[in-house]
């Protein structure tokens, strides 16, 4: 006779959650998420305070608004959560902006399904009107991106705008004309390029956000060996990752036992002369300027400061890897080869003051492309918070120096994609109509955020922006320092194209994710035995 009693098949420390209650689960646990960053949206959009809480950082603050920065300090367990936790940092590698609009957007992607499952709609149907909204929302975004690429000054101004729209919601808003400058000079430096890597972005506290520069070359913030030269023309530059500090014995758990102090003596000289062949095979190199990775002790430095070399220790790993790429040499751990090994070069290296700090600057790099941004600020937190927000823009122009085509922001590009969504939703029939109505709505979530944000009346000013794009005025946004709808082209607010397609795909896409399960399984957790040694 058949058992009536349900047959458990998984571990009984297991945890499953079946049907409505894991698609619940998900939608409340993403939902969250975007509630969270919302208030950040904007130009007008507020911080947040990140107090560390681990062993290392315990009582650590940070101030930002940076979505990725948020999202990747917060500790989530829900498993829906942790996917826009995901795209969001995906998106900040990727582009470097819309960190805050793709996880907005999701959020709001699934607050509409969510009323939708409400109403019996099957999660297909959703899923499928869902797709084809985003394809159409795509095809109507391209269709009014802008290619100016193949006029400089043109598309110099674009890329200024692009800086400043981008600097607007972040802590360099009242600076943005200053950084948007400095980014765009550091971006055309790289002759489309991209490779950001020879941008260097260097943190000197005190002063002010406006006291920041660019730079040409690459400033290197560590001090020249004493008694060795300041200044050094047509430098020829040995990069090594090696150890100078054998002038002790250093094997571990080795023990010496002499009869004598003159034993010692003569360990001691041996030493001394293992590291004096190592100089010379230095030196063979026929370099005037050795930097190394390690610490240099005092003997091989004044064994430098003799021979004329400037010796440069404890260049940490970025510094060395950075300082290779713009020089042109390579970073060596054996010299037993010097003609096989690549020298650096740079036409002047010589020390210079930024604050009260010494710091090593290499003109006349190899590659010419190579400059150093210094940010001056008067706390930490700051200094951080700028640093980040300048790395923001920066990501975004070399993006747009690869994909040219810009669209105008401030919340009309997704007003035109909800446009166009909706005039789909009337021409289609069938329960996928809703969703694509409901694709629009959550397009139309992020400038209601944004208003909202900037202490506006949100259903007005959607209202007025809607009738604009319905009469064909496709350059309409929101201007929030006058908080009225205004001309994005006449402003200058303008955005990335490709910062723009990859939110609306990569939410598009989460949500789709997300509204796809019907099921949550957690494994059963690990056991841990108990620890019974002594203490």
């Amino acid at each position: 006779m058949m058992s009536l009693n349900p047959v458990r098949i998984l571990n009984p420390e297991a945890d499953q959650e079946m049907g409505e209650l894991a698609r619940m689960s998900s939608f409340v646990g993403a939902i969250a998420v975007g509630d969270l960053v919302k208030s950040t949206l904007g130009p007008k959009g507020m911080d947040k305070i990140l107090v560390g809480g681990g062993r290392l950082n315990s009582g650590d603050i940070e101030v930002t608004n940076d979505g990725a920065t948020i999202l990747r300090s917060i500790g989530v367990d829900n498993p829906a959560a942790k996917v826009l936790v995901d795209i969001s940092k995906t998106q900040d590698e990727e582009v470097g902006d819309g960190t805050t609009s793709v996880t907005v957007l999701a959020a709001e992607l699934l607050r509409e399904g969510e009323k939708l499952i409400d109403k019996k709609i099957h999660p297909q149907t959703i899923i499928t009107g869902w797709r084809k909204a985003t394809t159409t929302a795509l095809n109507a975004l391209e269709s009014v991106a802008v290619d100016n690429g193949s006029d400089d000054e043109k598309f110099k101004e674009d890329l200024m705008n692009i800086a400043r729209t981008t600097l607007s919601s972040k802590i360099l808003g009242q600076h943005k004309e200053h950084f948007a400058k400095l980014a765009v000079e550091a971006v055309l430096r790289l002759k489309g390029s991209g490779n950001l890597s020879a941008i260097q972005i260097l943190k000197k506290q005190g002063g002010t956000l406006v006291e920041s520069f660019l730079d040409e070359g690459f400033i290197l913030d560590k001090k020249i060996g004493v008694h060795q030269p300041k200044r050094i023309e047509n430098a020829k530059i040995l990069i090594a990752n090696t150890p100078m500090d054998t002038d002790k014995i250093k094997v571990f758990g080795s023990r010496v036992k002499v009869d004598s102090t003159a034993k010692v003596a003569e360990i001691e000289l041996a030493e001394k002369e293992k590291m004096k062949e190592k100089v010379n095979k230095i030196l063979k190199h026929e370099c005037n300027v050795f930097i190394n990775r390690q610490l240099i002790y005092n003997y091989p430095e004044q064994l430098f400061a003799d021979s004329g070399v400037m010796a440069i220790e404890h260049a940490d790993f970025d510094g060395i890897e950075r300082l290779a790429l713009v020089t042109g040499g390579e970073i060596v751990s054996t010299f037993d080869d010097p003609a096989g090994v690549k020298l650096g070069n740079c036409s002047l290296i010589h020390e210079i003051i930024i604050g009260e700090d010494k710091l090593i600057k290499f003109s006349g790099v190899a590659r010419g492309e190579a400059c150093t941004i210094v940010i001056r600020g008067a706390t930490g937190q700051i200094i951080e918070e700028a640093e980040r927000s300048l790395h923001d823009a920066l990501c975004v122009l070399a993006a747009t120096v690869k994909e040219t085509r810009t669209v105008y922001g401030g919340g009309c590009s997704e007003t035109l994609m909800a446009t166009a969504v909706f005039k789909l939703a009337s021409e289609t029939a069938g329960k996928e109509a809703v969703a694509i109505d409901a694709f629009g709505r959550a397009l139309l979530a992020l400038p209601t955020c944004i208003a909202d944000n900037a202490g506006y009346d949100s259903a007005e000013l959607v209202s007025q922006l809607r009738a604009q794009h319905n009469q064909g005025n496709h350059t309409q946004g929101l201007n929030m320092d006058a908080g009225k709808v205004g001309c994005m082209k006449e402003l200058g607010i303008t955005e990335s194209f490709v910062v723009k397609r990859r939110v609306v795909f990569a939410a598009s896409e989460a949500a789709e994710m997300i509204m796809r399960v019907d099921n949550i399984i957690r494994a059963a957790p690990r056991k841990r035995n108990p620890d019974n040694r002594p203490c």
